[in-house]
């Protein structure tokens, strides 16, 4: 039955979800909001012109020079650059020293982001206005820029930004994770506030609806804004109508709240179509009632957010290491694993003689840190002495 169904890419949830158990986290969000070369694009369509016929600008290398910047690496990734007029390399320079930027970091920094030399002081100056909102100091904001120039030095939608980051201030989020906003979801700054604002509402009025509590509910919004503030780059209506899928499909009030906690705000980046393939595909293989699948998917909402291919390809995965489909049933939450991390925590508790096959699979489960812990545990277990060695013997006289 497996084999019948099409491999295709996983999706980018998945990614997203597995990011205890893959440690790759980072390289994956950039799925859900233009990428750094989209950026770096709006950037250069300024500036492009038939650079065939251009030479590149020896005032800006010889700036460049003297700042000790590898040019080679900034023609290799962005030649454009260097052909531009006009170019501000020792201005911004000096802007970035000002805020305590060593001459290293400097070179770090336009290597890394080589267009920040195109943006006017003006421009740079409002940015780094804007940053200081949220930043402790300048000691913070130029770390920050070191490690995030391309976030930085987007100056479009400026108004925007300002007005997002008084809005989240004013809604309770804290200075430190609207900054890990800037750097890591700078997109859901370039929306109107109006836009964001509308869909926290909706987020308020459908937990209130739902039966959550008045007094719980800032902790909610703030909880799931920080753990996946992509949820403002949907509209109100596909929210709208992810939770009436779940409420069609029998599950009650509280255990809608239950899978929004859980899933972290994700479900709102699904649809109702994806959604239901899977749990079609999850009650096939399982071949279980529609209450059955419904406790499944409140065990595992993996069931629920994984399309078919990514499910398909983990349950053959572990097919083939021998395990049945009635021990993943029994512990549906193994699915929440690549099948590499899996055939790799399975071969490291078979070198302890760990038998997956007749055992739990409740050992597999969990991040890193809570595999890591568990193996500790199995591995202490074998290594004990079936008797304390220096106990002292009890003998009867």
């Amino acid at each position: 039955m497996l084999r019948g169904v099409t491999h295709g890419a996983k999706d980018t949830f998945t990614l997203l979800l597995t990011r205890s158990q893959s440690c790759n986290l980072g390289l994956k969000f950039a799925s859900l909001w233009p990428d750094v070369a989209n950026r770096s694009f709006l950037i250069h369509s300024n500036y492009t012109t038939d650079t065939k016929s251009r030479e590149e600008n020896k005032k800006t290398l010889e700036s460049l020079y003297s700042l000790s910047v590898d040019i080679t690496k900034i023609r290799r990734l962005k030649e454009w650059v260097l052909l531009q007029d006009v170019a501000y390399v020792k201005e911004i320079a000096g802007i970035l020293q000002e805020m305590g930027a060593d001459e290293t970091t400097v070179a770090n920094i336009i290597e890394r982001c080589p267009e920040a030399i195109l943006h006017t002081p003006a421009e740079i100056n409002s940015q780094r206005a804007l940053w200081q909102l949220v930043c402790q100091n300048e000691k913070q904001l130029i770390k920050l820029i070191e490690q995030f120039p391309e976030s930085f030095f987007t100056m479009k939608y400026q108004q925007n930004q300002k007005a997002n980051i008084l809005f989240f201030q004013e809604l309770g989020l804290k200075n430190n994770i609207i900054t890990r906003f800037l750097t890591s979801a700078p997109n859901i700054f370039y929306n109107p506030v109006e836009k964001n604002k509308n869909v926290i509402e909706t987020l308020q009025r459908n937990y209130l609806n739902l039966g959550g509590s008045e007094a719980n509910m800032k902790i909610w919004i703030l909880k799931l804004l920080s753990q996946n503030p992509f949820i403002l780059l949907n509209s109100s209506t596909a929210i709208q109508e992810n939770l009436e899928f779940l409420q069609k499909n029998d599950f009650t009030d509280q255990e809608v709240l239950q899978l929004l906690s859980k899933l972290k705000g994700f479900i709102f980046q699904l649809n109702s179509t994806t959604m239901q393939k899977s749990m079609l595909f999850s009650k096939n293989i399982f071949k279980c009632s529609d209450q059955e699948l419904k406790q499944l998917v409140l065990k595992c909402p993996a069931l629920l957010y994984y399309s078919v291919p990514v499910l398909e390809e983990r349950l053959e995965g572990l097919l083939k290491e021998g395990i049945s489909i009635a021990q993943i049933r029994e512990t549906p939450m193994v699915l929440e694993l690549t099948t590499q991390i899996v055939q790799y925590r399975i071969k490291k508790l078979s070198a302890l003689g760990y038998d997956i096959k007749s055992g739990n699979l409740e050992s597999l489960n969990g991040t890193k840190k809570d595999f890591e812990v568990t193996y500790g545990k199995i591995q202490s277990k074998k290594e004990r002495p079936i008797f304390n060695p220096v106990a002292p013997l009890h003998i009867e006289d």
